[in-house]
């Protein structure tokens, strides 16, 4: 894949407006005052992954509408909270199509001195990895094959309210946690997980309790109009597919993703962040990362922020050569 996208130069200073519901703050504190009235606390089972240097449980929270949504917590085994104080935490947001996988594939974190909850992704987890274990029971109306029109005639309806509420409830389950310090929690992901957690990192600082610090890899759900108009590439062209036969509803669903873009939760965001974007990413355009982080903390001010760039990977980005970026990024912010 070529560098289809704009020159360097044009993607640092692009910013541009979307369409922003009025009712955009109220309808998502709503949304997510609506998840926490309904209770319930993390349910925590100890797991013998034989890892004798770590700790590992399966942790159920209550996501959107109370529904249980599945997660690993891996922590250090030797940390102890009485000489050591409580531990930082990431949470972390999962790509399109995987689950949480096997606790074992994911141990650099805890590894390195974090908490580090791994959160199933609803009704995902059987596309690429070692699987997912989180049903979404939440129906839906026609749609195109995947997850993009799901609930897409009403922003209500749409599957990735549910999954950013997902993602803010389990910050607030990892929050709970005894021995976690809830003042120290990061939230990352890529891709799919790179654009809830733009999402989740405003929503917290909507609601006055923003998060540490956030890592959005290669982010998805940004920019959507742009996205479909310069890219053929999926999971964007399921929104193409569905327009193509359902032709009069268009104004409907860009109705619905002005509620769901990571450009209008940039601007509400709080936290330092650390991007990355590969300028041959036909999945997420390089274009629409810039759009959220160029726009990221406009209402809070001055937020520290980077974006690191990959001029020659697509949509598979900086994939390992992240890590060290990003303990970097922790160490300085959590």
């Amino acid at each position: 894949m070529a560098q289809f996208d704009m020159p360097r130069e044009q993607l640092e200073a692009y910013a541009p407006t979307v369409d922003e519901p009025s009712d955009f703050d109220e309808f998502w504190l709503r949304t997510v005052a609506e998840a926490r009235a309904l209770g319930g606390a993390p349910l925590l089972e100890r797991v013998d992954a034989g890892l004798g240097e770590l700790v590992v449980d399966d942790v159920t929270f209550p996501g959107f509408g109370g529904h249980p949504v599945r997660a690993w917590l891996v922590r250090p085994a030797r940390h102890d909270v009485d000489r050591d104080g409580p531990l930082p935490a990431v949470v972390e947001l999962l790509g399109y199509g995987g689950g949480r996988g096997l606790p074992h594939e994911r141990l650099g974190l805890a590894a390195a001195g974090y908490a580090h909850l791994v959160m199933d992704t609803r009704g995902q987890g059987s596309g690429w990895g070692s699987g997912g274990d989180t049903p979404d029971p939440v129906g839906h109306g026609p749609a195109a094959p995947g997850f993009m029109t799901r609930g897409v005639l009403d922003p209500h309806d749409h599957y990735y309210r549910r999954f950013y509420t997902d993602g803010v409830r389990a910050v607030d389950a990892v929050r709970a946690l005894p021995g976690v310090d809830p003042a120290r929690v990061a939230v990352k992901g890529t891709s799919q997980g790179g654009g809830g957690t733009i999402a989740v990192t405003a929503l917290l600082a909507m609601a006055g309790e923003p998060v540490a610090a956030a890592l959005p890899d290669v982010p998805f759900l940004c920019q959507f109009r742009r996205a479909v108009q310069i890219t053929d590439g999926f999971p964007y062209g399921e929104i193409t597919r569905y327009l193509s036969v359902h032709r009069e509803h268009e104004d409907a669903v860009w109705r619905t993703f002005s509620y769901l873009d990571g450009v209008t939760f940039a601007q509400r965001a709080a936290a330092p962040a650390l991007f990355s974007t590969a300028l041959m990413d036909d999945i997420c355009p390089p274009s629409t990362v810039y759009a959220a982080f160029n726009r990221w903390g406009e209402r809070a001010g001055a937020v520290e922020k980077r974006i690191d760039v990959y001029p020659y990977n697509g949509h598979e980005g900086g994939q390992e050569y992240r890590f060290a970026p990003q303990l970097e990024w922790l160490r300085k912010h959590v």
